[in-house]
């Protein structure tokens, strides 16, 4: 479970398909295995304060984003509304609920891979716009050139072989593509593999 902070009320939360499964829960479970679903809630708020001091007390937005084959990426969001005199009253009562959430589930539609080298790039666009796509957007994030690419859920061996030929050069990571274009520098935008193909 690796767990960052995004801003002083904002943390994500990546969480291997491994890890899902030492906790005996696969993705589907999120909807239908409630308890289960609570005990992982209040792990990873416990594994948050500790590490980051994040305060999870209050309303919080929990957005539950799936990506095949890698896991689930978990943004949690602390709303705290103004606080007036007639709220003041309240806090007693608001501090003996756990939590207070408000959840959506989605299932992410693009794969990321982090590479540190930029001819790593160059060769897995070359490897993989012959056989799977000459789409993607290319992204500087924190250090790292991101490759973004939209997959086809409709071919799981197709998908399988662009996963394995994205994972001898980079390593999958769990920035979405809002997170991207909100934190990250966009370098190539859409068909970043043609491009890189046809100039480098």
């Amino acid at each position: 479970m690796k767990i960052e902070r995004m801003s002083q009320d904002k943390i994500r939360i990546f969480l291997t398909v491994d890890d899902l499964t030492e906790r005996g829960m696969h993705k589907e479970d999120i909807w239908q295995e409630i308890p289960k679903t609570q005990k992982l809630f209040c792990e990873m708020m416990d594994q948050a304060t500790s590490e980051l001091g994040f305060d999870p007390k209050g309303p919080l937005v929990v957005e539950v984003f799936a990506i095949p084959t890698q896991g689930m990426l978990v943004v949690v969001s602390r709303r705290l509304p103004p606080l007036t005199l007639d709220d003041a009253s309240k806090e007693a009562e608001e501090e003996e609920e756990e939590y207070d959430l408000a959840v959506t589930l989605e299932e992410a539609d693009t794969i990321s891979y982090a590479f540190m080298d930029f001819e790593h790039v160059v060769a897995v666009s070359k490897r993989i716009g012959e056989r799977y796509t000459d789409g993607g957007t290319l992204y500087r994030f924190k250090g790292e050139w991101v490759l973004q690419i939209e997959y086809d859920t409709s071919d799981p061996r197709k998908l399988g072989g662009l996963i394995a030929n994205l994972s001898e050069f980079g390593e999958a990571c769990s920035v979405t593509a809002n997170i991207l274009a909100e934190y990250g520098l966009v370098v190539m935008e859409d068909n970043a593999i043609e491009i890189i193909r046809s100039t480098f």
